[in-house]
């Protein structure tokens, strides 16, 4: 990689698509070498931000740098300095697995003995060695995205985009990929920038993550530092009725230190949650308030979503048909 110390670097960078505003006045800088995420829900604006950065989208407004090169104006620098793996796969079935690296390799004007060398680097870098001449028809989905992976990094890119790297993909498969993303970004010097919903998954990999909400960063941090800004255990309860009543008790106790509504539940934050459970339960049966569940849990990349949005993830993935229409009815017009 050359000596840049910030891959990427943005300031007031703002997409919109008629009266929408998808990704909001977002300020970044990542850098050289890092693992970074971008989480969220589906239409959060996410992948719009990786389209920016990619030159496939140009701002409404703000700026963008990958790599020192500005994503309006030096665009073929930005490219050649980019690999990309989308959402929806793009490779070739009717192509081998070494066929589909060529194919890449070619586009971006590498001569056959870099061509040919490269394509067995990379394959071994994904494990792929022996299935280089089969067709990607026969191909795994877990095996065709470790391929999509190693064609994004065929050209020697300093910075890969990963979008969604394991959406749809099996849970084994995907802790995999997880795997050999780790591996990437340690032997191939890469800055790596991956967007997922998934929030395991931004805490396992990532060095520092974005979470965004309707187009804005609402927390940037390491994924330790922003689950102890949650600052104690998470005690959950399910309660049927009488849910306005308990959090008007639970706010008297002055070792409750935030209580959060959301989709049917209670989410009560306090420090050595395993002793406060009693006097929860005492007090919502004074109250005549009957407790479906109880769990507790230490803190999650979720509950700091939920901190800072009022929300959940999984809420609002609920709602993600409706904003990818709204978006595309403001692309058209």
């Amino acid at each position: 990689m050359n000596e840049i110390k910030t891959a990427i670097k943005t300031e007031g960078l703002t997409k919109k698509f008629g009266d929408l505003v998808a990704v909001d006045n977002v300020d970044l800088e990542i850098k050289a070498g890092e693992l970074f995420g971008l989480l969220g829900p589906n239409g959060a604006g996410k992948t719009t931000i990786i389209k920016m950065l990619s030159t496939l989208l140009r701002p409404t407004s703000g700026k963008g740098y990958v790599c020192e090169y500005d994503v309006s104006k030096d665009q073929n620098a930005v490219r050649r300095s980019i690999g990309i793996v989308f959402q929806d796969p793009s490779v070739d079935s009717k192509l081998t697995g070494k066929e589909n690296l060529d194919f890449h390799a070619r586009m971006y004007h590498l001569n056959k003995e870099l061509r040919v060398k490269r394509v067995k680097e990379v394959l071994k870098l994904v494990e792929l060695e022996d299935k280089a001449k089969i067709l990607l028809e026969n191909y795994s989905g877990g095996m065709q995205r470790r391929l999509e992976i190693a064609r994004g990094l065929m050209h020697y890119p300093n910075v890969l985009f990963l979008d969604e790297p394991t959406l749809g993909l099996d849970a084994q498969t995907r802790r995999h990929i997880w795997d050999y993303i780790k591996k990437l970004n340690e032997k191939e010097d890469v800055t790596i920038v991956l967007t997922t919903h998934y929030m395991e998954e931004a805490d396992y990999l990532c060095d520092r993550v974005a979470i965004i909400d309707q187009g804005r960063i609402v927390a940037l941090d390491t994924p330790e530092n922003l689950k102890n800004m949650i600052g104690a255990d998470v005690i959950s309860l399910k309660i049927p009725e009488g849910m306005d009543r308990l959090i008007e008790v639970l706010k008297g106790f002055d070792w409750v230190k935030k209580v959060t509504e959301h989709d049917g539940f209670l989410d009560i934050c306090v420090k050595e949650g395993e002793t406060k459970i009693p006097d929860i339960v005492i007090s919502a049966q004074r109250e005549g308030i009957s407790i479906k569940s109880v769990s507790l849990h230490e803190p999650t990349l979720e509950d700091v979503f939920l901190q800072f949005t009022g929300r959940t993830i999984r809420e609002e993935e609920g709602s993600a048909k409706k904003v990818m229409k709204r978006l595309m009815m403001g692309s058209r017009r």
